[in-house]
């Protein structure tokens, strides 16, 4: 990485400075950076340096276009927040730019060219209205609904500005309207780089595992959106695609001296939970429980007819939602800890997050288990589990959307649902939206 010192009384608009003005950016960012078209993208697997190419293009069209106001964005706040703002922040204090920075009114301004930056999220896009912009940028587009995008484009209007341009950076999320807009049948004016899988040399440099660990982590499906960067359209068919009857259908015995899992989805027709253990390195479903029109109360005494006699530790997972109060002045998990201690189980921990995870993010997780990029197997059903089984193989997505649909039989989801709860709490982790703290050129 080769530093070159920066005349901040200058504009490196034109390519040459652009490319030598801070770090050697990675090929695909180069690429990108040099695009010229009123609207540009880069689209990347996770890694690639997507972040950092984001903030290296707000920082040059502010230079291009000084006294000028632009506005960098992000799908929410915290995104905004977290991600975003730590890179370009970082940018700054590696090129030596003075900044002012006004939380208050979401706004900063470079001190060298009176440039000023518009900070927004994008969850509400009907805020967007209003000034005139030089440019503006979007980090993690794919999260953002096209709304947002065409209100920032019919913003870029300054008759004073040298180089109008809007652009954004983001990781594919199958045949959305990023795909149809960049990709599949690109709009006049529009250009797009996407960059190589594996091509982030200082990440692989500082984390040589990177990506065999993911591999370890994502199903094969994901692996490819995720890692490779490929247009899957993973939102076509079944939610649960990675699940074949004749590879995670096994019979599983019940031992009471392991520690058992009870996952509880609290609907209550039907009212649907799961039982699992592990067993020789993989997750087994060995019962689920499904009642009719059933209270807590009358799940618990079921479980309790089941599994009275358990003696090892037993673990609840489920419904995040089940943590909200009733009329009564409690809650599910509350109602379900105090009878199964009036039931004589006394070894029993509640691990239950404070709010669910995104659905897709909780099923992506469900599918890495059941087979995962390497081809290895981690959970299995026990064939008496037939309401799991039918929603594995029969849950499927609404047409053209990342929706489960859930009105095509009022029976399904509610297994499989429980049975996520409880692999998120189990394996999952708290995903970073962009690519904070890494060094990307």
């Amino acid at each position: 990485m080769r530093r070159t010192p920066v005349d901040e009384h200058r504009l490196p608009c034109n390519l040459a400075e652009t490319l030598c003005w801070a770090y050697r950016p990675l090929p695909s960012q180069a690429k990108f950076l040099s695009l010229a078209t009123r609207f540009k993208g880069f689209s990347g697997p996770v890694g690639s340096g997507k972040s950092a190419a984001l903030a290296c293009e707000a920082i040059r069209l502010a230079y291009c276009n000084p006294s000028r106001q632009g506005l960098l964005a992000a799908p929410t706040y915290a995104m905004l927040r977290d991600a975003t703002l730590v890179t370009l922040f970082r940018s700054f204090e590696e090129q030596d730019i003075d900044y002012e920075h006004r939380k208050s009114d979401g706004e900063l301004t470079i001190t060298a060219t009176d440039s000023v930056i518009l900070l927004r999220s994008l969850d509400e896009p009907e805020r967007l209205r209003g000034t005139n912009l030089a440019w503006f940028g979007i980090d993690e587009l794919s999260y953002t609904r096209e709304e947002g995008w065409l209100r920032l484009e019919a913003r870029l209007r300054d008759p004073k500005a040298a180089n109008l341009c809007g652009f954004g950076v983001w990781t594919p999320q199958g045949h959305d309207w990023l795909y149809q807009r960049f990709i599949h049948e690109p709009v006049a004016g529009y250009g797009c780089v996407r960059a190589q899988p594996f091509e982030n040399r200082f990440l692989l440099e500082r984390t040589p595992d990177y990506y065999e660990r993911l591999e370890s982590s994502y199903d094969p499906r994901f692996y490819r959106q995720e890692v490779l960067g490929e247009y899957v359209n993973s939102r076509a068919d079944r939610v649960y695609h990675c699940f074949d009857r004749n590879v995670h259908v096994a019979a599983h015995s019940y031992d009471p001296a392991r520690p058992l899992m009870w996952a509880l989805d609290f609907n209550v027709a039907p009212m649907s939970s799961v039982i699992l253990q592990k067993t020789e390195g993989r997750l087994a479903v060995i019962d689920e429980i499904v009642l009719e029109r059933a209270t807590t109360e009358e799940a618990c005494q079921e479980f309790q007819n089941r599994y009275g006699g358990h003696r090892g530790p037993l673990e609840i997972y489920g419904d995040a939602s089940g943590r909200n109060m009733h009329t009564t002045g409690t809650n599910d998990y509350t109602m379900l800890q105090g009878f199964l201690y009036r039931a004589g189980f006394r070894n029993v921990k509640i691990r239950v997050p404070a709010a669910n995870p995104a659905v897709l993010v909780r099923v992506n997780k469900v599918n890495a288990l059941l087979t995962n990029a390497l081809g290895e197997v981690r959970l299995e059903i026990d064939p008496h589990c037939k309401e799991l089984v039918k929603d594995l193989e029969e849950v499927m997505f609404k047409a053209d959307s990342g929706i489960i649909d859930k009105a095509r039989d009022p029976r399904r989801t509610h297994a499989s649902d429980a049975l996520g709860y409880a692999i998120w709490a189990l394996y999952g982790d708290n995903p970073k939206v962009g690519e904070v703290g890494k060094r990307l050129f």
